[in-house]
This record gives C-alpha cells, structure tokens and sequence, in this order.
C-alpha cells in the first residue's frame, strides 16, 4: 500500500521538478512569500487611494519622497545586516514592520481625528518603502538558500506561493473591509507579517535538500556566531560599483522601475476618469490586482519554469520588454480601458510570473555579502530612482499635451535595450554557474549538516553496524575514479582524526556526498 502511495509522490515530484529532500524547503519558502505578499496585497489598494485624494501630481511627488527615504534607510539595513545574526535582522525587519501597523491601527482606532491628508501621506511612503523591503529579504534568503540549479528549478514553484497570497490579499480585503475597516486590515496584515518570521526562521534553520548557493560563506545555521555577515554598511555601493554583473542587475532593475511607473500612472489616471470616490478607486484597483495575479499564476504554472530550464535566465528576462512595449502599442492604437487591462495584465504577469524569479536566480552566484547589501540597495533606492526618473518623465510627456503615441516612442527603444541587458545577464549568469564547483549534496538529516568549505577535513563515520576496516582509505577510493556525474560501488572514508564535538555532528550517515576530486560516492552497507 505505501508502494502504491509513493509512486504518485514521486511521479508529482518529477512533473514539477522537485528532487529527494527539497519538499519540505520550497513549501517552506513558498509559504514565507505568501504571508509576505498577502500582507502586502492587502495594503495596496488603500495605499493607491489614498495617493489619488490629492490627484495624480502629487503621486509623482510621493514618489521622490519614497526614494529619498530609502536612501536614508538603506544605510541602516545595512548596519543591521553587519551586526546581527542572520535570525535576528530578518526578525527585525519584519518586527519593525509589524510594529508600524499596529502604531497606524492605534492612531486610527483611538484618535481618527488626527488622521488626515497628512497621514496618508505619511502611510503611502511609509508602504512603498515596507512593500520592497520585506520582498527583497524573502529573495536574499532564496538566494542564500537555493543553489543556482535549484533556482532554476524551484523558482517558479516558490514564486507561486507569493502569487497566491497576491491574490488572497485582495480578496481579503474585500471580504474584511466592510467588517473590519481600513483600522481591521492593518493588524490582519500584520498577522501574516508574524508568520512569515515563523517560516523564514523554519527555512534558516532547516537544510535537508539544500545546496548551498554558490559565494555562501558557509550555510551555517543561523545562531551560529558565523552566521553574522560583518562588513560596512556601504558594502553593497561597492559591491556594485566594482562589479559588471551587479551593475548590469541594477541597470535592468532601473529599466523595470522606469517601465512599471509608466504603466502605473496610465493605470491611476485611467481609473480616476472612471471612479468618482476612494471607495469605488480601491475596488476597481483590486479587481485589476486580483484578476493580473490570477494570470501571474498561469504563467508560473505553465511556462516560467520551462523557460528557465530550457533557454536560462536571459530568455526570461528579455520577456519582459517585449511583453511591456506590445501592452503600450496595443493602448497606443486602441486606447480603450480594456487595451489599459491587458497592459497591466501582460506587464505584471510577465513581470512576476517569469522576469522576477530568473532575475532573483541572478544573485545565486554572489557573495552572501552581496545577497543581502548589494541586492539590498538595487531593490530599494535603485529601484525607487527609477520610479523617480519615470514618475517625472511621465509627467514631462503629460504636461507638454503629447498623446499615448508620444509614451510608446519613448518606451520602444527603452525596450531594445532593457532587452539587450536581460540577455547578456543571462549569459553571465550561465558562465557563472558552469565555472563553479557542485556542493556535495546536503545530508539527509539536519543535524548532519557539513560546511562545503570544510570537506577537506571533516568526512562522515561509518553506518551503525558496519566496520570500519571494511572503509577504503582515500587512496584505495581515487585509484578507480568514475567521473564526477557517476557514482563508485564502495563507501569512501577520507582517514582523518576529529574531536568530539566534530563526531557528534556527524553520528548520522551521509546519504551521498563528494570526495576532494568531484567524484562522487555513497555509502552501500557492510
């Protein structure tokens, strides 16, 4: 009967590329980007309204008060990154987060008369600096978390679980706005803002089925003393400044923050013409949120996956303009509503369903230090800057009278090269990844984790009940070597001597593991 219950198991596993140990991982991950993205999807809606109040100018300005926040808050991310431990600035971070709801749900349930056009304000800066940095801790720890051949693999998969909190969040909001009030949203959202510490902590500690990316430090867990990253604050301007490949990713990432701005602002002032009040702006707006998800998770269902495995990260990256620069000539020639749905829907979809899991793949083969600084800073003032250079270009285009022909002059060529970087990214990416060593598989249990830089003197002891003299030395297991893709037909011991502590940590068998050369071996019983 468990024959017949684990081959359906393992048939599902191979039809989304799911490999022995990674279950428990990616649902994991999964479940973290569903709690982040439903507390932000909640949100969003009431963000967009409140910014329409004072009419769209003022969004524009917003939006370089936004920027110049996370300009100042990007140091401070970055000394926290330095000085705490992995579990604790992640912790913090979502904490902080969590704590600014509840003081906005305090104001609003206790003094609403000192809420005003001010506080809006206030909140909608206050969102769109939480809304990229509570996503790009979830994808630093991805991409600490994933080996580079597990990105392109389980990517997809784990974006799936952001999309649908994406569309949760708004249904939420529906179904809770009436009953509970904007005041009611605000502590749901921070609910989830607690579970998603649960689960990021779960990933952390966890590491059955993971290979660690390539430029981790080490995997250490993360209570670890190692686990703390040090460095400057400033590290991630440096890192990008020295760096073609990081500069590249924040080049592309500005192009996307230059495109998304431009299909922001035909949204609101397209839906400001339709909707007279807040109310009636939010509904729509989440409609149009909850219907683009709907075809975010079709596309991560049925192609992203594919994409990245068949033609890489550079394919998927240049998806994006092509899909973006067809939404603007559709509402070029058109210029109905429906042509203003289908470019969100084709931007965002393409956007979140296949360009952002293959750009986050990208920083697989960092640093840990860049993980988290570098990556950091691109997600956040780079970003925001070009929210800003679109916000005011946009604007320039509107006050100078010029028609939906003039926005598509500006966006076709942007597109060329936006997808000209996307393909030579893909390529780096790829050469990369093939110049850089295999981790040896993780152990089948998380108490026998090894560190990879240290397999020059760790080596795992026997199975219970079986000799140790039956263990070849490690010249006996290199003299008959069989490649690193096959396995050899002996268990493999490299004679070395450990301390107590290092016995402890490897009482259990190592399912499968590498030796110095890249062979592989396997333990096969007395």
């Amino acid at each position: 009967m468990i024959r017949f219950v684990r081959q359906p198991a393992a048939a599902l596993r191979r039809l989304i590329g799911l490999e022995r140990g990674e279950t428990g991982p990616t649902l994991t991950a999964a479940g973290l980007f569903f709690c982040v993205l439903t507390a932000l999807m909640l949100l969003r809606p009431v963000r967009d309204a409140m910014g329409l109040e004072r009419g769209i100018e003022s969004v524009r300005w917003l939006f370089l008060g936004t920027a110049l926040v996370t300009l100042a808050v990007n140091p401070v991310f970055g000394w926290l990154v330095s000085r705490l431990r992995r579990a604790h600035f992640i912790g913090v971070t979502y904490g902080f987060f969590a704590l600014s709801l509840c003081a906005f749900w305090s104001l609003l349930a206790f003094a609403p008369g000192a809420v005003g056009r001010a506080s809006g304000l206030v909140f909608y800066v206050w969102f769109s600096v939480f809304n990229l940095f509570a996503t790009t801790v979830v994808w630093s720890l991805l991409a600490e978390r994933f080996s580079s051949a597990q990105a392109r693999r389980l990517f997809a998969l784990i974006a799936m679980g952001g999309t649908l909190g994406a569309i949760t969040g708004p249904w939420l909001t529906s179904q809770l706005a009436g009953p509970l009030g904007i005041p009611g949203l605000l502590l749901v959202a921070a609910g989830f803002l607690g579970l998603a510490m649960l689960a990021a902590t779960r990933l952390m500690r966890g590491g059955s089925g993971l290979h660690p990316a390539h430029g981790s430090d080490r995997a250490a867990s993360p209570h670890d003393p190692a686990a703390r990253i040090g460095g400057s604050a400033w590290a991630g301007l440096r890192a990008i400044s020295g760096s073609p490949y990081l500069a590249g990713i924040a080049g592309y990432v500005l192009l996307v923050a230059v495109m998304t701005t431009f299909v922001y602002f035909t949204r609101l002032q397209m839906v400001a013409e339709v909707a007279a009040d807040m109310a009636s702006r939010a509904a729509l707006l989440g409609r149009i949120d909850m219907w683009t998800q709907i075809v975010v998770l079709g596309l991560q269902l049925t192609l992203t996956g594919r994409i990245m495995r068949r033609f890489g990260a550079g394919v998927a990256l240049a998806a994006l303009p092509l899909a973006t620069v067809a939404g603007f000539i559709g509402l070029a020639v058109s210029g109905s509503f429906l042509a203003l749905v289908l470019l969100e829907a084709s931007h965002r979809a393409v956007e979140r369903g296949i360009a952002r899991p293959a750009r986050e793949s990208l920083f697989t083969v960092v640093s840990r230090e860049d993980k988290y600084k570098a990556k950091a800073l691109i997600d956040t003032f780079i970003y925001r800057g070009g929210d800003v250079l679109g916000a005011q270009s946009e604007g320039l285009i509107a006050r100078l009278g010029m028609a939906g022909g003039a926005l598509l002059a500006v966006t076709a060529p942007l597109a060329l090269l936006w997808a000209a970087l996307g393909l030579w990214l893909g390529r780096a990416h790829a050469r990369a990844s093939a110049s850089t060593p295999r981790h040896a598989p993780a152990p089948t249990s998380s108490a026998t984790h090894i560190d990879p830089s240290d397999a020059t003197t760790h080596s795992p002891t026997p199975p219970r009940g079986q000799s140790a003299a039956l263990i070849p030395t490690a010249g006996q297991a290199s003299a008959t070597p069989t490649g690193p893709a096959r396995r050899t037909a002996f268990p493999f011991q490299r004679p070395t001597s450990h301390t107590h502590e290092q016995l402890e940590r490897l009482r259990h068998p190592l399912a499968a593991g590498q030796d110095r050369r890249g062979h592989r071996y396997r333990w096969t019983g007395a």
